[in-house]
C-alpha cells in the first residue's frame, strides 16, 4: 500500500526526493516538503479527497482498511 501512494505523491510534487510514506498498522502518513503541500491537499482537499478513496478501495480489496494522513 505504501508503494501505491508514494508513487501517486511522487507524480504531483515537484521536490521527488523529500517525499516520504510510512505506514503503521492501517495508517499510512505521507510527508513532503512545505512548498509542495498544497499541491498534495488541492483546492478544497480535492486531490488529497481522492487519494484517500484510492487507497481505501485498494486496501479493501487486500481485506483491510487503511486511512491516509498528511504529517506537516
Amino acid at each position: 500500500m505504501t508503494e501505491l501512494v508514494k508513487y501517486i505523491v511522487t507524480a504531483l510534487v515537484d521536490k521527488k526526493d523529500e517525499v516520504s510514506v510510512t505506514e503503521d498498522g492501517d495508517v499510512l502518513t505521507v510527508k513532503v516538503a512545505k512548498d509542495d503541500m498544497g499541491k498534495i491537499i488541492g483546492k478544497q482537499g480535492r486531490i488529497i479527497r481522492s487519494i484517500r478513496s484510492v487507497v481505501k478501495a485498494a486496501s479493501i480489496k487486500q481485506g483491510r482498511n487503511c486511512s491516509v494522513e498528511i504529517d506537516e
